[in-house]
């Protein structure tokens, strides 16, 4: 693994973290105690999209052709709810909490990593 690959993921992480610990400050029903629990929920989360949500994926192709797609947001709330079992400090009230979570978190990464990206080029350019 080069070096800058390694960075990307690490700045990807970082990110994330950051990320997280915003989005459960502005939703109410979402809980993380400390900056060191967002990004260990980072790696979860990261873990748990890369290994299970494909699985779900797979298993659930019917439900979500018939829902146009839908029900991959109902994936990613169960798997926000599943990184809330399993992290101690990250706390989620329910599916519907969960639901804008993922959704939320989803914007707030994509706008942060967004940033970073314009930075990268302005700087190696």
């Amino acid at each position: 693994m080069k070096n800058n690959s390694l960075s990307q993921i690490l700045l990807k992480l970082l990110i994330s973290g950051i990320a997280v610990m915003f989005v459960s400050w502005l939703l109410p029903g979402v809980d993380v105690t400390n900056f060191t629990n967002a990004l260990l929920i980072a790696i979860v989360l990261a873990f748990l999209n890369t290994f299970l949500k494909p699985l779900l994926i797979l298993f659930t192709i019917p439900f979500t052709i018939f829902t146009l797609g839908l029900f991959l947001l109902v994936i990613n709330a169960l798997i926000i709810m599943l990184a809330s079992k399993l992290v101690d400090g990250f706390y989620v009230n329910g599916f519907w909490s969960a639901l804008f979570f993922s959704i939320i978190l989803s914007i707030t990464t994509s706008i942060l990593e967004g940033l970073t990206k314009s930075d990268n080029k302005r700087i190696n350019h």
